[in-house]
């Protein structure tokens, strides 16, 4: 999503890019057990909300918070990088489940990155904070999706061949299935949707057909996907509406699609300064208000900049 080059002025002008298993014989119920689900909503906590929830619901039935660019939490310039207050750890147990990891392959290992700003962290610190969640919270499951950021550098295998090497070492906890999986069976692992190609497959849900800066479909023999990424926001008007659409399509369309709908997105001000809290401190109350209104349903996943636990809430409260 972030491959559009932003300048701003500090002094000099610094380029910062955005972009924003084996299948099993199981058939995921694509509707809640709501008699379940509402006789434990009274008990559910931020970090184990998904225990709750029936063995054989879709993740695709399932309403859930989520961060874009999660790792992205330090900014050269107020306003221009920075997405996230929380760590990873402190997303996990404030709710989200669905981490949006930007990787920039270099010597061989993934740097966090937002763009070219490195976020002071490598794919093992996400690795050891998402596994050592899951093993506290073992009926819980964490979808990742994983993207390359930013230019390749002293490389000797590709990006694929460098992700493989980390599943290899956290093999216990991956699930790399094509097709989207059910609660039951994936509790205690994180789903991984891929937007990086794979020459070995199945490696994930797949997602490398992933379209610019808009609302699209991806759809495949093994899932289908409905998303909407407009990152570029010159209104912050038009970008509610189109939140607001793929999140009523989703309460009423078909349950078997992932929808994944991004709040997030920057607009650019003079000398094309991109500004993302413009665009935060403008959506995230309208997601506040909309989901105190629309306590029940299924909304799809909803990566949030600058994500927190009383909006996490909101959000995965409706699978009950």
């Amino acid at each position: 999503m972030r491959n559009t080059r932003l300048m701003f002025a500090a002094g000099m002008l610094l380029a910062v890019s955005f972009s924003s298993c084996k299948k099993e014989d199981v058939t995921p119920d694509l509707s809640l057990n709501k008699e379940v689900a509402v006789a434990q909503a009274t008990t559910v906590a931020t970090n184990n909300w998904m225990t709750s929830l029936p063995d054989n619901s879709s993740l695709a039935a399932l309403s859930i918070p989520g961060t874009h660019d999660s790792g992205a939490r330090f900014e050269p310039v107020s306003g221009t990088a920075k997405c996230q207050n929380l760590t990873i750890a402190e997303q996990l147990e404030a709710g989200i489940r669905f981490l949006d990891i930007r990787c920039r392959h270099i010597g061989d290992a993934f740097a966090i990155h937002h763009g070219s700003i490195y976020q002071n962290q490598n794919f093992n610190d996400v690795m050891l904070t998402c596994t050592a969640f899951l093993n506290n919270h073992p009926g819980e499951c964490i979808v990742m999706c994983v993207k390359e950021e930013y230019d390749a550098t002293n490389n000797t295998r590709t990006f694929e061949q460098t992700f493989d090497a980390y599943v290899q070492t956290y093999s216990s906890y991956w699930s790399l299935g094509a097709t989207i999986p059910s609660l039951g069976q994936v509790r205690g692992k994180i789903v991984l949707l891929r937007r990086f190609g794979a020459a070995a497959t199945p490696k994930g849900i797949d997602a490398t057909a992933w379209a610019d800066n808009t609302t699209f479909t991806i759809s495949n023999s093994n899932a289908s996907l409905r998303v909407q990424d407009q990152y570029v926001v010159p209104d912050n008007t038009a970008k509610w509406n189109n939140i607001s659409a793929l999140l009523n399509e989703a309460k009423t369309l078909n349950p078997a699609v992932l929808y994944v709908n991004f709040t997030s997105g920057y607009k650019s001000l003079i000398f094309s300064i991109p500004s993302i809290t413009t665009v935060s401190n403008s959506i995230n109350p309208s997601v506040t208000t909309y989901f105190t209104s629309n306590t029940h349903g299924r909304f799809g996943i909803i990566p949030m900049d600058f994500a927190e636990s009383a909006r996490a809430t909101l959000i995965y409260n409706t699978n009950f």
